[in-house]
């Protein structure tokens, strides 16, 4: 009797620590002097181009929103930026603020097409949220947008994910890993 309760708790120990050793490690930490934004700014492209909000329709929910966007062929695209094509989601900016991108492709020149979605992390929350499509560009290695308030989007390939930072107007920094989606 003892001896089988003497591996039982060997059982629970050793599944408890290799339950505590596959405990994900924070990457980046925000400041917690920075205030967590009500309503985020959405994406945007370049200054001289516009984002334009696109009704909901059927497709695959991200943060709370209905995304459309299909990310092309790894295999039409220019090799070194097949790292920042596809689906990535599962990001939060803060505690109450989710985000995903969809890079749906990037040609030659750098210029790439994509859908950004925002949301809060909670249902019920009031937390504006919103898809939107738009253009960036990939420079030095990394895709570069901006929003139309000033917001400014950078996303790095950080293994099969990306490394996102988010800028906004008032100069408070975010950052985020955005998990690949397929």
């Amino acid at each position: 009797m003892f001896r089988r309760i003497a591996v039982a708790s060997l059982v629970v120990v050793a599944g408890a620590a290799a339950a505590a050793a596959q405990q994900p490690t924070p990457l980046f930490n925000t400041p917690p002097s920075i205030p967590s934004p009500l309503a985020p700014p959405p994406a945007a492209p370049l200054p001289d181009q516009t984002l334009s909000a696109q009704p909901a329709s059927p497709g695959r929910v991200f943060c709370d929103q209905t995304v459309t966007s299909q990310p092309a062929d790894p295999a039409s695209v220019p090799e070194r930026y097949r790292p920042l094509v596809g689906i990535f989601s599962d990001a939060d900016w803060t505690p109450q603020l989710c985000a995903a991108l969809v890079v749906e492709n990037i040609t030659a020149d750098g210029t790439a097409t994509i859908t950004y979605a925002f949301g809060p992390i909670a249902s019920g929350s009031k937390v504006a949220g919103g898809v939107l499509h738009g253009t960036g560009i990939v420079k030095d290695g990394a895709l570069l947008f901006q929003n139309s308030d000033g917001s400014q989007y950078s996303f790095q390939p950080f293994y099969s994910d990306l490394a996102g930072r988010w800028t906004n107007p008032k100069g408070q920094t975010y950052e985020a890993i955005f998990k690949r989606a397929f």
